[in-house]
C-alpha cells in the first residue's frame, strides 16, 4: 500500500542527483584548486575597463590625495574627458577637495581640468543620490567612474542603480591595499574583500530595495542614509553578515 506523501517524482530525482553532483565537482575542484577559485572571488569586487572618451571624470570621495585623485587626473590630462569632477564630502572644517586640489596642483595638472562639488553624503549610496543632480545639470551621459580598485564593483553596481540614465565606465586606481592574488593571506586584503562583499550584497538585497519603496516619501538624501543604515543594521545582525565578517573601513566611507 502506497503510503501518502512517500513518492518522489522522477523529475524531483533528477534535479537531486543534478544538484549533488555539481556540489561535488565544486568541492573537488574547490580542494584541489583552492587558491584559483580564491583568487577568482578576489576578483569579483574588482571592476576595471578601459578608459573610453566620456565627458567628464568622477572620482569619488574618501582619499584626499593619492592614486584615485591621480589616476582621475591621469585621464584627464591624456584627454579621455575635459573634465575632473571631486566628490568631496565633509572633512575637518571643509570637505575633502580643499586637500585634493591643491594636491593636484602642485604636481602640474591644470586648473581648469578639476572641478569640486562638495556633499554631505557619508556612504556610497548618499554619494550617488547627491551627485545625481550635478550630473544631471552637466548633462553627462558617459561618465569614468574613478575610485579604488577594491571599491570599484560596488560602486559601479551603486551608481548604475541610483543614477539612471548614465553609462558609468569603472576605471579604477590600482593601489597596495588590496590583491586579488593571495587576499585571504593578507589582512588589510582580508578585511576589505569581506567588508565589499558584504556592502555588495546588502545594496543589491536591502539597501536599493528600501530605496524603491521608500523614495516617494523620503527626500532622496534622507531616503540614501535611511537605506544604506539599515542595510548595514541587518546585516551586522543577520547570520549571512555575521560570517561575512561585516566591518567599517576606515579609508572608504562607507
Amino acid at each position: 500500500m502506497r503510503r501518502f506523501g512517500s513518492t518522489i517524482s522522477p523529475r524531483t530525482s533528477v534535479w537531486r542527483r543534478y544538484v549533488l553532483v555539481c556540489a561535488a565537482l565544486f568541492a573537488a575542484l574547490f580542494i584541489l584548486r583552492y587558491q584559483t577559485v580564491l583568487s577568482f572571488l578576489g576578483t569579483l569586487i574588482i571592476d576595471s575597463q578601459p578608459p573610453q572618451h566620456a565627458d567628464l571624470i568622477l572620482v569619488l570621495g574618501g582619499e584626499f590625495w593619492g592614486p584615485r585623485v591621480i589616476k582621475a587626473a591621469d585621464l584627464a590630462a591624456l584627454g579621455y574627458a575635459p573634465l575632473v569632477l571631486v566628490s568631496s564630502p565633509p572633512h575637518g572644517a571643509g570637505t575633502e577637495a580643499d586637500l585634493t586640489v591643491p594636491f593636484l596642483l602642485e604636481r602640474g595638472y591644470r586648473r581648469e581640468l578639476i572641478a569640486a562639488f562638495p556633499h554631505n553624503g557619508q556612504n556610497t549610496i548618499a554619494e550617488a543620490l547627491q551627485l545625481r543632480a550635478e550630473l544631471a545639470r552637466r548633462r553627462a551621459k558617459r561618465v569614468l567612474l574613478v575610485t579604488s580598485a577594491y571599491h570599484s564593483r560596488r560602486a559601479a553596481i551603486v551608481f548604475y542603480l541610483f543614477c539612471p540614465g548614465i553609462e558609468f565606465i569603472s576605471v579604477p586606481s590600482t593601489e597596495s591595499d588590496y590583491s586579488a592574488d593571495g587576499w585571504w593571506n593578507r589582512p588589510r586584503s582580508r578585511q576589505l574583500f569581506f567588508s565589499e562583499s558584504t556592502k555588495i550584497l546588502g545594496t543589491l538585497a536591502i539597501a536599493y530595495p528600501v530605496y524603491l519603496v521608500t523614495r516617494w516619501r523620503i527626500p532622496p538624501q534622507k531616503t540614501a542614509v535611511h537605506s544604506a543604515n539599515i542595510a548595514h543594521r541587518r546585516f551586522r545582525q543577520e547570520p549571512l553578515g555575521a560570517a561575512l565578517g561585516f566591518v567599517q573601513v576606515g579609508e572608504e566611507r562607507s
